[in-house]
């Protein structure tokens, strides 16, 4: 039998015969730190060599499935349609691991040459090398690869053996900076440096390709989504993702609220999201201009909150579309028809009164809820459009519920941002939310206006939160979860409101 096949067996043996007592006595559970780092190390040193193996092995499946002849290739005498497939039923592996594998594989198979049948150096030997120590396993082997492999032919061989050796020591830390051995993430920044060191032409012509490649579409919607695709320069998705960091920051800042029944600070949470300042119409709804603002900072000490159960990928959503609103009300883009870009949801009369049915978004082949438009228009104006049977429009009337200036200030003054307790989205991106709805005889009045977010606007129905104005101070209430007392509590993001509370306490 093969040496390897043996060692490697003998090898499974031991571990498959020490492992179930090491478990079953939970010997990791009760391992002191220097102990439980370094039993760590030593599995990841292992497995790094294995690694090793597997990749060899899947350059050795590449090579054995590269005959002219179908009928001669190891997939096609192994029953699988690619070398993907066959590593995948052999390792067990997923399709991204084995993915993986051919990557690493590339770069560090010792390829024959046709004439003479003599191996060939690798492409990495260094690396190559490396892996077979065990200092670099799969990962390291791939994120180094991805930046040099680009420039391989314009830098030049001995330039590209050069970073090779250079990164085959970083990993076993024998770097220049006498490092200890780097981990695949730090192998991937010392491979971009040499990468931006080799690459003679300069950024340029590589701008220049992204400026060719950029992109953004928008999809057809289906079941009320719309997909979003494409990809962006380098500076514009940074841009992006700092207005999402600064959404999405979890620095507690401070607490939002003050329980009534006793003095104790309540906890504070982490939403996030931005609104419409809108214009509605009964058939219409859009965005106005709203007021600047800042960040509400608190002074003192809170615990976190749980109340908020969005995904990473959700709260960025909703921190886009707090960024879109604001540059749409910001006044600084062109105008369509003589206005701001305005958001329109159209919606029938009778539906909106019923909750039953659907609205329609200008520009959109999606519908949306009636919600979506009970949320557009909360803080707006309605226009309601008659029309006869046949079509024709026989009258129109506006009905004004949009927060005025003055309203929209003093309101801001109050409540300082969002009032959900622990939310930090500014007031200058909030909506005022009619607390009892328009519809329902609720007056455009502060008494009757609370600043809310996009998304806790949003979700108001459905996210177990609600509101009231006692004598015109807001307070809410949580989900019961949250709050299993459901206790109404005053809440304000204004420091100077808080300050006065404080000062009351005492």
């Amino acid at each position: 039998m093969n040496r390897l096949a043996d060692t490697l067996e003998s090898v499974r043996s031991t571990l498959s015969a020490a492992l179930p007592a090491a478990f079953q006595a939970d010997a990791v559970r009760t391992m002191p730190d220097d102990d439980l780092l370094r039993t760590m190390a030593t599995a990841a040193a292992i497995m790094r060599q294995l690694e090793a193996v597997i990749i060899e092995g899947t350059s050795q499946v590449q090579e054995r499935s590269d005959a002219a002849a179908r009928d001669g290739r190891l997939t096609t005498r192994m029953g699988c349609r690619s070398v993907s497939e066959l590593v995948q039923r052999a390792t067990r592996a997923s399709k991204h691991t084995v993915s993986a594998y051919e990557r690493a594989a590339i770069g560090v198979q010792q390829h024959v040459a046709p004439s003479s049948g003599e191996r060939l150096p690798a492409d990495y030997p260094c690396l190559r090398a490396a892996m077979i120590d065990g200092a670099i396993g799969v990962d390291g082997l791939t994120a180094v690869m991805a930046p040099l492999s680009q420039l391989a032919g314009a830098a030049g061989r001995m330039a590209h053996l050069a970073a090779d050796a250079e990164l085959a020591a970083s990993a076993r830390g024998e770097g220049v900076d006498a490092a200890p051995p780097a981990c695949a993430e730090d192998l991937r920044a010392i491979a971009q440096v040499w990468a931006v060191y080799l690459d003679q032409d300069g950024a340029e012509p590589r701008q220049a390709a992204a400026m060719r490649k950029r992109g953004l579409a928008l999809g057809a919607g289906r079941d009320g989504l719309v997909p979003i695709r494409g990809q962006l320069l380098p500076e514009v998705a940074a841009q992006l993702q700092r207005i999402f960091d600064s959404l999405l920051n979890p620095k507690l800042d401070g607490p939002r609220f003050v329980d009534t029944a006793s003095p104790r600070i309540g906890p504070d949470d982490t939403g996030s999201g931005r609104g419409l300042d809108g214009v509605t119409r009964d058939g219409a709804y859009g965005t106005g201009v709203g007021e600047p603002g800042g960040w509400a900072r608190h002074e003192d000490a809170v615990l976190h909150d749980r109340a908020d159960m969005r995904t990473r990928t959700q709260r960025q959503h909703d921190a886009l579309a707090t960024a879109l609103t604001v540059s749409a009300r910001s006044g600084e883009l062109p105008t369509i028809g003589g206005a701001a870009p305005t958001l329109v949801v159209a919606v029938r009369a009778e539906d909106l009164r019923s909750g039953r049915g659907y609205a329609q978004l200008d520009g959109a082949t999606e519908p949306v809820s009636i919600g979506v438009a009970r949320h557009v228009g909360c803080d707006g104006a309605v226009q309601r459009v008659i029309s006869e049977e046949a079509g024709r429009i026989i009258g129109i009337h506006t009905l004004d519920r949009v927060f005025n200036h003055h309203q929209r200030k003093a309101i801001t003054l109050r409540d300082g941002g969002c009032i959900i307790p622990g939310c930090r989205v500014p007031a200058s991106w909030c909506e005022v939310h009619h607390v009892t709805d328009h519809a329902r005889g609720g007056p455009t009045h502060s008494d009757n206006g609370v600043l809310l977010c996009w998304h806790h606007h949003r979700t108001l129905d459905a996210n177990g939160w609600s509101v009231r104005m006692p004598r015109g101070v807001p307070e809410v209430r949580g989900p019961s979860w949250w709050d299993p007392h459901q206790r109404w509590r005053p809440t304000t993001a204004s420091p100077t409101r808080m300050l006065d509370r404080m000062v009351r306490r005492q």
